[in-house]
């Protein structure tokens, strides 16, 4: 398990994922498009708008995945004194900025014709785009501060104050009224979703998530190699 704090041992194996995991992802992927896309039904109340979902749902997953990786490797670079968790949140902050752009604009493509409006500030919704602001100054931090211990330590302390929002995220629809359905497949014994609506969103987000790691892959690859050459 060393792979997942040795850098060097970390890209040897992408060097021998990342080839399968891209031929997986886009069968997977395939798979997913024509299921969701051609083969599930329209719902009976939202139509066709049913279908957002399949892009919707897997993207605030990899949101809140992606995050949460890096919470947990922030912690262990600040306890452990382990530096592969600072070059992980490098990595993975703009793959994550990017699922929760993903996420917000489809959720706005869909809250248009079901509630007829682009946006409304409802606790799910503001929790969310809290999270891509959380990102994007990340992203900001590890351009800015140009001391490379000080930025990476500011760095993983804000990713921890930030994980404060993955809870809120999670639970809003819970805690508060809002407008935002609740979980449908909170418990896959008893989902709240047919299964002709189930396995496509399955599959899309199986697709999703090895895309995500795929990216991840390659973008923490390439972040150890270039502080090998900065060294």
């Amino acid at each position: 398990m060393k792979f997942l704090i040795n850098p060097n041992q970390f890209n040897r194996l992408a060097d021998i994922l990342i080839k399968p995991i891209f031929i997986i992802s886009l069968v997977v992927l395939a798979i997913g498009l024509i299921y969701s896309l051609f083969l599930s039904p329209n719902d009976y109340q939202q139509g066709a708008t049913v279908r957002i979902m399949y892009i919707h749902v897997p993207s605030a997953w990899l949101a809140l995945l992606t995050y949460s990786v890096m919470t947990i490797y922030s912690l262990i670079a600040l306890i452990f004194k382990i530096p592969f968790g600072y070059i992980i949140n490098t990595a993975l902050a703009p793959i994550g900025a990017v699922f929760t752009l993903i996420c917000i604009v489809s959720g706005s493509m869909w809250g248009k014709p079901m509630w007829g409006t682009w946006w409304v500030w409802d606790a799910r919704l503001t929790s969310v785009a809290i999270l891509l602001i959380v990102y994007l100054i990340i992203i900001y931090l590890n351009h800015a501060l140009e001391n490379r211990n000080v930025k990476e330590k500011v760095v993983a302390v804000f990713v921890l104050v930030g994980s404060i929002n993955l809870p809120i995220i999670k639970f809003s629809v819970d805690w508060w009224n809002t407008l935002h359905q609740p979980a449908s497949i909170s418990k896959l014994s008893s989902p709240s979703i047919d299964n002709s609506m189930l396995i496509p969103l399955i599959i899309m987000t199986i697709a999703f998530t090895l895309i995500g790691i795929l990216i991840a892959l390659i973008r923490i690859k390439t972040e150890v190699i270039q502080r090998k050459i900065n060294l």
